[in-house]
């Protein structure tokens, strides 16, 4: 199984990006994906969550800017970022709470990651 991270990029203050995640490879099911993001020196920090059934989850400090989506046929989480700020330069992760194949076993994990694609705003 895979995540995919694409989408960033440099954007000015006040502009906007879009990110995507692709989930891939032998999937049961996926109950919540997130978005992640990690500044250099800081620990990494959750941005927003949505679950299968489409409840949202924002850190306070994206409320009202960013916007998380999920397309379940595609296995595809979105994330709309409008009005970016310097401080929302990060490197950003999607993560999935999913159970998906492994061999013969069925894997229920938490803790796999993207690649990680970097966001930088700055003039």
């Amino acid at each position: 199984v895979q995540l995919q991270a694409s989408g960033g990029g440099l954007a000015q203050p006040g502009g906007s990006l879009r990110l995507s995640c692709a989930a891939s490879g032998r999937i049961i099911n996926i109950w919540t994906m997130a978005w992640y993001r990690q500044a250099p020196g800081k620990q990494r920090e959750l941005v927003a969550s949505i679950s299968r059934s489409g409840g949202t989850d924002y850190a306070d400090s994206v409320k009202g800017r960013f916007s998380i989506s999920m397309d379940n046929a595609k296995k595809m989480m979105y994330l709309q970022m409008n009005r970016l700020k310097p401080e929302d330069t990060a490197v950003y992760y999607c993560n999935a709470d999913w159970t998906y194949y492994e061999g013969s076993n069925i894997v229920a994990s938490k803790d796999d990651w993207g690649q990680g694609t970097l966001v930088t705003v700055s003039s």
